[in-house]
C-alpha cells in the first residue's frame, strides 16, 4: 500500500509539473507573439523640425537649436539628454512605437560606413523649415526640408543597391513618410523685426510655403513614397514665448490666424497632389484643432498648466530656454509645454495616438493606421 501511495503521489506531482510546464509554454508563446508582432509598415522615414528631431542637430556645429544637455531627457528611459526637445520621448518615438517599429535613428549619426537601417531613418532637424534658409535666419543652422529630401535620395540609392530596384520600390510603397514641419517658417515671418516680413505679405508667404512643400512632396513621390502623413501647424501663437509678450498671457492672435490659413492651403494642396499622383495616399493631422481642444478643456486630459513652460526662467518660464541653469517643474505630466516652444512628452504621446488611431475629427481623410492598411 505504501508503494502504491507513493506512486500515486509521484504521478500527481508529475501531472502537476506537466500542467505547469504547459501553462508556462503557453504564456511564453503569448509573450513571443506580442514581442514579435508584425510591424504595421516596413519602415518610417521621418522629416521635420524640432518636434520630431531625435538627434540630428547634435551633429550641426553651428546650430544653436540643440537639446543635448540637461534638463532635456529627464524622463527619457536613460534619464539623459538625447537631442530631443522634450523631457522624454517625442512624437517620432511614439509614432514608431504605434507602428511596432524602433525609432528611426538620426541620419547624421550614420557615419563610418554605417548603413541606414531597413526600418527607417530620421532627417528631422530642430529649426528646420519648408523654405530654404528658415533655420539659418532663426537659429543659424538647420537641415531644411529640401536638404532632408536630398538626404533621403541617398538612402533611396542605398536601398536600391541592397534590395534591388523592384524590392526597394515595394519596400518604399509600404513604408510611412511622416512630415511634421512649418512652425519655424511662420515664426520667421511673424517675429518682431523679421526681415522676412518685409519681403512678402503674409498671404503670399503661406502660399509660397504650400507650393514649396508640394514640390518637395512630388520629389518624394518620384523616389517611391506612396503613404504620407502630414501634420498641420498647431496654435503656435499660444506657446509660452508668444504668450509672454501679452500682458494678460493670451495667445498671439495674428500668428494663430496665419497658422490656420496655412493649414487651409495645405489641405487643399494635399487633395490636389493625390489627384495628380497615382497610388499616393495621405493622412493629414489637424494639430491646430487638437491644440485648441486641449486648451479649451485641459482638465479632461489631465493637464492643469496650459500657459507656463515646465522648464525655463522668468515670465511663464519663457524668458530663458530650458538650459542647465533653468528650473523645471516636478510634475511634467500636467504641463502642456516642456519649454518655451515644445510640448511635454505627455502631449506628444496624446497627439501621436490621435494621428495614428484618431477619428476624422482630427485626421483626414483617414488616420495613419488606416493609411498603412491600404
Amino acid at each position: 500500500m505504501a508503494v502504491v501511495a507513493t506512486s500515486a503521489a509521484g504521478g500527481g506531482a508529475t501531472t502537476a509539473l506537466y500542467l505547469l510546464v504547459c501553462v508556462l509554454v503557453f504564456f511564453s508563446g503569448l509573450i513571443k507573439l506580442s514581442v514579435c508582432k508584425t510591424p504595421a509598415a516596413p519602415a518610417v522615414y521621418m522629416f521635420g523640425d524640432s518636434l520630431v528631431d531625435v538627434g540630428n542637430n547634435n551633429y550641426l556645429p553651428l546650430s544653436i537649436a540643440k537639446a543635448d544637455f540637461p534638463h532635456n531627457g529627464v524622463d527619457y528611459p536613460t534619464g539623459k539628454p538625447t537631442g530631443r526637445f522634450s523631457n522624454g520621448k517625442n512624437a517620432a518615438d511614439f509614432l514608431a512605437k504605434n507602428m511596432g517599429l524602433p525609432t528611426s535613428p538620426p541620419y547624421l549619426s550614420l557615419t563610418g560606413g554605417v548603413k541606414p537601417p531597413i526600418t527607417g531613418v530620421s532627417f528631422a532637424s530642430g529649426g528646420a523649415g519648408i523654405l530654404n534658409g528658415t533655420g539659418d535666419i532663426v537659429l543659424q543652422q538647420a537641415i531644411s526640408l529640401a536638404q532632408q529630401v536630398e538626404y533621403f535620395a541617398s538612402v533611396h540609392d542605398e536601398l536600391v543597391q541592397r534590395l534591388g530596384p523592384s524590392g526597394a520600390q515595394m519596400h518604399l510603397s509600404k513604408s510611412l513618410f511622416a512630415i511634421i514641419i512649418g512652425s519655424n517658417d511662420l515664426f520667421a515671418h511673424f517675429t518682431i523685426g523679421s526681415i522676412v516680413s518685409n519681403q512678402s505679405n503674409p498671404q503670399r508667404y503661406v502660399d509660397l510655403m504650400t507650393s514649396t512643400f508640394r514640390n518637395l512632396l512630388k520629389t518624394l513621390y518620384g523616389l517611391g513614397a506612396r503613404k504620407v502623413a502630414v501634420t498641420g501647424v498647431g496654435e503656435i501663437g499660444c506657446c509660452p514665448v508668444q504668450r509672454k509678450m501679452n500682458k494678460t498671457g493670451e495667445c498671439n492672435v495674428e500668428l494663430n490666424y496665419w497658422s490656420a490659413k496655412y493649414n487651409d492651403g495645405l489641405k487643399i494642396m494635399l487633395e490636389g497632389l493625390k489627384c495628380d499622383s497615382p497610388g499616393l495616399n495621405y493622412a493629414y493631422f489637424d494639430t491646430y484643432g487638437a491644440m485648441a481642444n486641449l486648451f479649451e478643456k485641459p482638465d479632461t486630459y489631465g493637464f492643469t498648466e496650459i500657459k507656463k513652460a515646465c522648464c525655463g526662467l522668468g515670465n511663464l518660464n519663457a524668458d530663458v530656454p530650458c538650459i542647465p541653469i533653468s528650473t523645471y517643474c516636478s510634475n511634467r505630466n500636467n504641463h502642456v509645454f516642456w519649454d518655451l516652444y515644445h510640448p511635454t512628452e505627455a502631449v506628444s504621446n496624446m497627439f501621436s495616438d490621435l494621428l495614428y488611431n484618431g477619428s476624422q475629427e482630427y485626421t483626414l481623410p483617414m488616420n495613419v493606421k488606416q493609411l498603412l492598411g491600404i
